[in-house]
Parts: structure tokens; C-alpha cells; sequence
């Protein structure tokens, strides 16, 4: 088991590690910072002056290890719109990211598993075909287009929740069940998958000619084994949460990473931006870290593969 953590720890420290040079030769490249700050009548002078202060005339390695050097202190460097250090518009835009995508988890298993189940309980019938049909409908309309429609009918028209903020928890519930139907369709075929699986085996037959009652085969025996892969795919689901809540975020007015995000990559602060991709992706790194090691403690035979 501990040479197992060992392995899947270095090898989620290089994935990060490659992210973020990635990430770093990507931005550096997609513009030219100081004629963004400078302005189009900037004189030649007055754009040497910039990227000498910003320390753009030196080689990107060298940039590129000092920025992950204070990027691993907790320093990102200051924002170039905003004039502020970075950590402080993470820090103070995080919690908001990351009530959504919790709450948006909670809206996507509240749909997936009683779909899943019951589309698994009757395969190829009227169930299980209206079950795929609810679920790939949360995938088939864009997110923001299906956010715009909750804003009109829930908040607009019957008064039940605000339109945009992030100042109390009910500001989160239509984005919250935005994002969370949108990702709901693959979490409800993997359960569905398992299920009918699981159904099918003999240890489920063996209990039903026990007299097991249906609800405790169901639910004890037969979820609770097709529940190990939906973990790993929690895992990344949430993780897409965060990094894809860039338009949810701006459609309902959310101060999170995702408004944080956009309002940087328009205004071309590139600060904001590299660290909150290399945040995004520690943290999809880690929970699919997480995942590996709680699959691999309910079920040995994965860390003995």
C-alpha cells in the first residue's frame, strides 16, 4: 500500500509540474503583455520600460523557475488590473468556487443515482429509456443557455431564488443545479453500467435465493459494489466543476475563480490567470489522487495490479 501512495504521489508531482510549465509557455505566448498594459500608442521607450519592470527581457526559464519558486511559497505576484497581490483575490474568491462545485455535486448525484439505479432495475424499457432521455438532456443544452432559462422562470418569474451574487448560500442554487445537471449524464450511465452488472452476478443471486429483501439487495449489496468507479469519476467531475465554471460563474454574477478567470484573460493580467490554472489543477490533481486511494483501499485488487 505505501509503494503504491509512493507512486501515485510522484507521479501526480510531475503531472503538476508539467501542467504549470505548460501552462506558463502557453500564456507567455499567447500576447504581448506590456503593449496590453502600455496601449497602442505607447512609444517603443515606454515598452522597454515595462517588460524591463515586469522583468520580460529575461529568459523564460529564468522567469519560469522564479515564478514556480514563489508560486510554491504562496506567492503569485501582483495582479496588473486589479493592483493587488494575487493570493488575495484567490484566497478571497476560492470559497465561493468551491461552495458551487460542492453543491453542484450534490445536484448531479441526487439525479445520477436514482436514474442510474432505476434505468439499471429495467433495462431496455420505457424507464430506463425516459432515465437517459432526463439525463442527456442536461448535457444537450449549453449550461449557460440552461442558467439564462432558470433565471428567467425561477427568479424572474416566480421570485423562488436570486438571479446573480454569491453573498448567501441561496445564490448558489440555480448555478448549482446548472452545473450540476450538466455533468450528470456520464455519472448516471456509469451507475447504470454497474448496476446491471452487479445485478447480473452470483453473489446477487445468491442473496436473492437467501430471501434478501429487494430494497437491501439493491441498495446494500449490489450499489455498494458498483459504486467504486462512480468514485473516481466524482473525482474528476468535480474537478471539471472548478475549472469549468468559468461560464456558469459569469452568467449568475458568482465572485469566484471562474469570473476571477475571465475577467483576467479579457484584461490580459496574466498573473491571475497562471496561478489559478496551476491552482485548478493541483486541485483536480489531488481529488484524482484521492480517488486512487480510496479505490484502492475498498478494493485491494487495484493496488496489487
Amino acid at each position: 500500500m505505501l509503494l503504491y501512495m509512493a507512486q501515485r504521489i510522484g507521479l501526480a508531482v510531475c503531472v503538476c509540474l508539467a501542467v504549470s510549465l505548460l501552462a506558463f509557455l502557453l500564456l507567455n505566448a499567447s500576447g504581448d503583455v506590456a503593449s496590453a498594459i502600455a496601449g497602442e500608442e505607447a512609444t517603443p521607450a515606454q515598452m522597454a520600460a515595462i517588460r524591463t519592470e515586469l522583468g520580460l527581457d529575461r529568459s523564460w526559464v529564468i522567469r519560469y523557475v522564479e515564478w514556480l519558486g514563489n508560486a510554491l511559497r504562496g506567492d503569485f505576484g501582483n495582479s496588473l488590473f486589479f493592483q493587488q497581490p494575487v493570493a488575495d483575490l484567490i484566497v478571497y474568491r476560492l470559497p465561493n468556487t468551491l461552495t458551487l462545485a460542492a453543491l453542484a455535486a450534490l445536484v448531479m448525484l441526487a439525479l445520477a443515482v436514482p436514474l442510474g439505479v432505476l434505468a439499471a432495475l429495467w433495462p431496455g424499457s420505457i424507464v430506463d429509456r425516459t432515465a437517459l432521455a432526463i439525463a442527456v438532456m442536461g448535457q444537450a443544452m449549453p449550461n449557460f443557455w440552461f442558467g439564462l432559462i432558470l433565471i428567467v422562470v425561477f427568479s424572474l418569474m416566480l421570485g423562488w431564488a436570486p438571479a446573480s451574487g454569491s453573498t448567501t448560500l441561496a445564490h448558489f442554487i440555480l448555478p448549482a443545479i446548472a452545473l450540476g445537471y450538466y455533468s450528470t449524464p456520464p455519472m448516471m450511465r456509469l451507475i447504470r453500467a454497474g448496476m446491471i452488472e452487479a445485478l447480473s452476478s452470483d453473489y446477487i443471486r445468491t442473496a436473492r435465493a437467501k430471501g434478501i429483501g429487494t430494497g437491501k439487495v439493491i441498495f446494500k449489496h449490489a450499489l455498494r459494489n458498483a459504486v467504486i468507479p462512480v468514485i473516481s469519476l466524482l473525482a474528476v467531475q468535480f474537478g471539471n466543476m472548478l475549472g469549468g465554471s468559468v461560464v456558469i460563474e459569469t452568467v449568475f454574477g458568482i465572485q469566484g475563480l471562474g469570473y476571477l478567470a475571465w475577467e483576467s484573460i479579457s484584461r490580459m493580467d496574466l498573473p491571475v490567470v497562471q496561478a489559478i490554472l496551476l491552482i485548478v489543477a493541483v486541485f483536480y490533481i489531488a481529488l484524482v489522487l484521492l480517488s486512487d486511494m480510496v479505490n484502492s483501499w475498498l478494493d485491494p485488487r487495484i493496488r496489487i495490479q
